[in-house]
């Protein structure tokens, strides 16, 4: 599969703008959330070629069937983009359209789904006989992916919380400081200090890497694969500072007494490897693009 970004493909960020300045209000442009959601049988295969919500031209509109899983914060969306199937015919990327619906259309129902911590973030979506108006499909009928995988790599780079886990990593240490094993701070453990420097080596180089991308991205040249990569070593820092947070806390890390809800983000941080297309995804991401690379 072709991971390459054409130059129309580099343009799509103006048709999303322009299309959004032209088809809400001022005030509604300035409240609205966005949600970009991929179900989660497109997560696992990530070219997207199983994607089964479809779109079907009736008149002046499509009419959506089908279900998207694990939609952040969808509950309090009142706008949604969704990649929909409007062909069946040559390659399955190709049939995919990319649609903007109001969360507020008939048929569209939105079901909980509890996360580890006892939380409401996520949510599954159906659509049943949704009508959807000809002017929300966003850039070229069956070009979805195409604008969609370009979304993806600023999605995953993002995810990775570079600054996130920076900002953490310092909590981390004031608490190494006031916390005690044998009568002397946990900083001075040398295996919990071993593992904290490693955590720091590892945001170091990340943060280098995610300012190359940002570089790269700036020219408009940046590769899929190295949002694949800051996607997994960002998410896999962010969750080892809550394990080392529990670890710190001892026995004070149970859910009843940690303090400032460390559990419960230790719990809630299980999800990172998971959205945005798992870590599994990302390597097979990687590994495709290295081996399909010329010389």
């Amino acid at each position: 599969m072709d991971l390459t970004f054409t130059p129309a493909e580099e343009a799509f960020r103006a048709e999303v703008r322009e299309f959004l300045a032209t088809n809400l209000p001022p005030a509604l442009a300035e409240k609205v959330r966005h949600h970009q959601r991929l179900s989660k049988r497109e997560h696992e295969q990530w070219h997207a070629a199983s994607l089964k919500t479809s779109a079907v031209r009736e008149g002046d509109h499509y009419l959506v069937n089908g279900q998207k899983t694990w939609t952040t914060l969808g509950q309090h969306a009142n706008m949604i983009f969704c990649l929909v199937r409007t062909s069946t015919e040559g390659r399955k990327q190709e049939g995919i359209s990319f649609l903007l619906i109001d969360m507020k259309t008939p048929g569209i129902e939105v079901r909980p789904i509890i996360l580890l911590d006892g939380v409401h973030e996520v949510n599954e979506i159906f659509f049943t006989n949704v009508k959807v108006p000809l002017e929300n499909l966003v850039g070229t009928e069956n070009k979805g992916w195409t604008y969609a995988k370009y979304l993806l790599t600023y999605e995953r780079t993002g995810i990775a919380g570079v600054s996130r886990s920076i900002a953490a990593l310092k909590d981390l240490r004031r608490m190494a400081q006031t916390q005690l094993r044998n009568g002397k701070p946990l900083a001075e453990d040398p295996l919990f200090a071993a593992r904290m420097a490693r955590v720091e080596i590892d945001l170091d180089n990340m943060r280098t890497t995610n300012l190359r991308v940002l570089l790269a991205s700036g020219s408009g040249a940046a590769p899929l694969e190295m949002g694949a990569l800051l996607k997994i070593r960002g998410t896999e820092i962010r969750q080892e500072i809550t394990r080392l947070a529990r670890i710190a806390l001892g026995p004070q890390a149970q859910p009843f007494f940690a303090p400032e809800g460390i559990t419960a983000q230790y719990l809630n941080y299980r999800k990172l490897s998971i959205f945005g297309g798992s870590n599994e995804v990302q390597r097979e991401i990687i590994g495709k693009s290295l081996l399909e690379m010329g010389p």
